[in-house]
């Protein structure tokens, strides 16, 4: 059996903070995972119109062998920035790989954006965008608590037809590793169950930490069309879920693949659709190898692949649920309200 961390969120898995910043006037904001030391990595990217930075190092063929942050951000492209601010606030206190003696330290911090651009606020920033200083903010405030719904990357976010936001969920197995999820939810597919007010992703709930809502009896969920509360209209590059999924268990970087792989199905088991041509979906997976593996190793990865799904999909019904109405955009509780006809 599992059961939820002390926390229910990412940094349940020791070694591990979240800082987040917001420009509320832009409807915008940044999310830092941030790594007490260097950690092995790995990225899957699923959806059709990606946006992401330092990703290509993650390939286990690739020199660097780990990371000391990673960087979500909304703002599309110009969310990119976020990154280097990290990387600035490592580089000045040392931090990074180090290519030989006496060569400063090159700070390792991959990221991925979400379009945030076409939800309101003021995005006049002209040649000076929010990204590099809200990721400055944010990796300065990391820690063990953070805020779900909207904050951070999450404060823009757009969940199909509803408010989407920063969600957080994590698991503890039977033979002690944890497993740690957050996703920063802005869908072009919907997380509810047509005709209903049940998140797809209600099997995997655990103590009613999106609402427990359950389908009544003898309701079977049938949805063979693209569902009405998806994103509409649904644009190339204007939606993407990104998510970062993480363990105490000693993976190998090409088990970390695998892990990431694996855990990129929770956002099957979440939003109905998923990895569209609109979607920019990417996971990744990170390993602060706390505790050994033990063997069988590929009976460890596949019991945590599995484990990381269900951690992916509850942490993106957690960022809808816990995300609040911003302007024209309501959130889940709005709409489904006790008492209240949402449809």
């Amino acid at each position: 059996m599992t059961r939820p961390g002390k926390r229910n969120l990412l940094t349940d898995v020791d070694g591990l903070t979240v800082g987040q910043a917001e420009d509320h006037a832009a409807r915008s904001g940044v999310t830092i995972i941030l790594a007490d030391r260097p950690v092995a990595a790995a990225v899957d990217v699923r959806g059709g119109a990606p946006g992401t930075i330092g990703t290509d190092g993650l390939d286990p063929v690739n020199l660097v062998s780990a990371v000391d942050a990673i960087a979500l951000s909304g703002g599309s492209s110009y969310g990119l920035d976020a990154a280097g601010g990290v990387m600035a606030w490592l580089g000045a206190r040392g931090r990074g790989f180090r290519f030989a003696p006496g060569v400063p330290a090159a700070p390792i911090a991959p990221g991925a954006i979400i379009f945030d651009l076409a939800n309101g606020g003021n995005k006049n920033w002209g040649a000076d965008p929010p990204y590099r200083r809200l990721a400055l903010t944010a990796v300065e405030r990391a820690a063990p608590e953070f805020q779900l719904g909207n904050a951070g990357a999450g404060l823009g976010a757009i969940a199909g037809a509803y408010k989407g936001g920063t969600g957080s969920a994590s698991f503890m197995t039977e033979e002690g590793f944890t497993i740690g999820a957050l996703a920063i939810v802005n869908a072009v597919g919907s997380p509810i169950i047509p005709c209903t007010d049940v998140f797809w992703a209600f099997p995997f709930e655990q103590q009613n930490e999106f609402g427990g809502r359950r389908l009544k009896p003898g309701f079977a969920p049938v949805a063979p069309a693209l569902p009405s509360d998806m994103k509409q209209p649904a644009r190339p590059g204007a939606n993407t879920t990104v998510a970062v999924i993480a363990t105490d268990a000693d993976l190998t970087r090409v088990e970390l693949k695998r892990l990431a792989i694996m855990a990129a199905d929770g956002f099957a088991r979440a939003l109905r659709p998923v990895h569209a041509p609109f979607d920019g979906d990417t996971v990744f997976a990170l390993s602060t190898a706390k505790r050994p593996a033990g063997e069988p190793r590929p009976y460890t990865v596949t019991q945590l692949g599995n484990a990381a799904a269900d951690c992916v999909a509850r942490a993106i019904a957690r960022g809808v649920y816990e995300a609040e109405t911003l302007g024209e955009w309501r959130s889940y509780r709005e709409c489904f309200a006790p008492g209240e006809d949402s449809r």
